[in-house]
């Protein structure tokens, strides 16, 4: 009887090897499904167009939003607004709001933009109530209120 040892070597050699690389596609593949899930998480989307509004330095803003009770017993909150960018913010004056259990309510804010407000700067709106702050899909664009219009040419 003839036993190659060299043979039995190999065929151990390779059932390791196997067992090891099938740990390291796992691990591939779990850092690639990372990666992606990496990428797609930073990506940002530009609001939907009907939640961009256009103003132009000094002009009035109206804000309303409807409050429901979903709660169980009446409730009372103090409620503000606020427009929050990088480069300009404008701030409602705080009301309270009271309300009975399933009942709904529609605040109203008026301001401005301010007149120092960048052209082509964003803010968006942010509701505060007691300690607690929602952002709202809601954004002012700030656009330029300049328009160009000839008058007169002359050609010679």
């Amino acid at each position: 009887m003839h036993v190659n040892i060299s043979e039995g070597v190999g065929r151990r050699m390779t059932k390791k090897y196997a067992l090891l690389l099938i740990p390291i596609i796992a691990l591939v593949i779990l850092v690639a499904n990372f990666s992606a899930a990496s990428v797609s998480a930073s990506l940002s989307f530009v609001p939907q167009v009907d939640c961009v509004v256009d103003k132009t330095p000094y002009a009035a803003l109206t804000v309303k939003i409807t409050f429901e009770n979903t709660g169980t017993s009446n409730g009372s909150w103090s409620v503000n607004i606020a427009f929050e960018g990088n480069s300009w913010s404008w701030k409602g004056t705080p009301q309270t709001l009271t309300l009975a259990p399933g009942n709904t309510k529609t605040l109203v804010w008026n301001g401005a933009v301010p007149g120092n407000a960048p052209i082509n700067s964003m803010a968006r709106l942010v509701v505060y109530y007691d300690d607690s702050f929602e952002p709202l899909d809601w954004w002012i664009h700030v656009v330029s209120s300049a328009e160009l219009a000839i008058t007169s040419s002359t050609v010679e």
